[in-house]
């Protein structure tokens, strides 16, 4: 009997997170030109790939200081190896996601890694304040 693979999981990116990928691509073109920004574009594809595939895959680490329940990160340097063909040197983004319904990650941000995480968080991955 044929191996069963796991099921891919579906990754959706808010639009906070579409406006950070936007950004990083539209940063990345004027840098460092247009093949630049396509190799990061292609890494940050297989980085969401990566992700549907193990949300929880090494690498990957659980963030309970930053929400309620489920909130992870994921650092882009993790799925370099996996790009076909001219990869990013020196990724310096990661994912921050959660497990939404059954069968769905969501994305919430896609952040540089020099920035302070708790600074950048889209409200829904905010602790809520304690009750008196």
């Amino acid at each position: 009997m044929p191996e069963r693979r796991p099921r891919r999981l579906e990754v959706r990116l808010t639009r906070t997170a579409q406006r950070d990928v936007k950004a990083i691509l539209n940063w990345s073109r004027k840098e460092f030109g247009e093949t630049a920004a396509a190799r990061y574009k292609a890494l940050i594809k297989q980085g969401l790939r990566d992700i549907g595939a193990d949300p929880e895959r090494p690498g990957s680490t659980s963030r309970p200081e930053i929400m309620i329940e489920g909130a992870r990160t994921y650092h882009l340097e993790f799925s370099r190896g996996r790009v076909k063909g001219a990869g990013v040197k020196a990724p310096r983004h990661f994912l921050l996601y959660r497990r939404r319904e059954e069968g769905v990650i969501e994305v919430g941000r896609v952040i540089h890694d020099a920035r302070e995480l708790a600074r950048h968080l889209p409200e829904g991955y905010r602790r809520a304040p304690a009750l008196s």
